[in-house]
């Protein structure tokens, strides 16, 4: 799969670095281990974090500013990273969807960057194009139907956007079926070595977790 960042995203984030994991995989709806590690990081990181310090976080904080840039209010559309921070900082449980979906979301925590989880299967065409969003663009987030994503950074592949920092698109997104996974790691705060760190760290959990031998990583920007 090619990935090709769009001039708009070049100008508005000249650093910008992003990996992909892209791993076979045997998904599962609930994993004990898995989540005895999410709730020990989640006890953990209320006692660090508020939800104002949350966003002085590197990963966070860039997300937020290229949102501004685009012309998007990260307050309203938050990236999904940030999202869940404020989720565990305001005492809520995290949402317990299928383990794919449940160990991208604690990489996500853990380093910051908003993970697009897709099902590679159901990508259209062999390349992915990082953009901004267009006004009246159709798209369908998951769990929440309808998004604007005008102004917002979305991958597009052949028949448009599949993903975004906020949320991804119902047509590619993961379900228990999936057996090939496709992990897009968004690092709008240009740090390589936290990037790197964050798709070893998703590698890991595979291994551990989905009966995978962590795949591939690549790196674009």
């Amino acid at each position: 799969m090619n990935i090709i960042v769009s001039e708009p995203i070049k100008t508005l984030c000249p650093n910008f670095i992003g990996a992909v994991v892209e791993a076979k995989v045997k998904n599962s709806k609930y994993n004990t281990d898995l989540w005895g590690e999410i709730i020990s990081f989640c006890d953990k990181f209320k006692t660090e974090y508020t939800i104002d310090s949350i966003k002085q976080i590197s990963g966070i904080k860039a997300t937020r500013m290229v949102y501004r840039e685009c012309g998007k209010d990260p307050s309203r559309y938050r990236p999904a990273a940030e999202a869940l921070m404020r989720r565990i900082l305001n005492g809520k449980e995290l949402y317990k969807i299928d383990t794919l979906v449940d160990l991208i979301n604690m990489a996500s925590l853990i380093y910051g960057y908003s993970i697009g989880g897709f099902d590679s299967d159901k990508i259209a065409g062999d390349t992915i194009t990082l953009g901004v969003g267009k006004f009246g663009e159709p798209y369908v987030g998951i769990g929440r139907g309808s998004i604007n994503i005008e102004d917002l950074p979305v991958y597009r592949d052949k028949y448009g956007g599949i993903g975004t920092p906020t949320s991804d698109n119902e047509r590619t997104k993961m379900t228990i079926e999936t057996t090939h996974l496709f992990a897009v790691i968004n690092g709008y705060d240009g740090n390589i070595e936290t990037v790197k760190a964050n798709a070893e760290f998703i590698q890991r959990l595979l291994i551990k977790y989905a009966f995978s031998d962590g795949g591939n990583v690549s790196y674009f920007k």
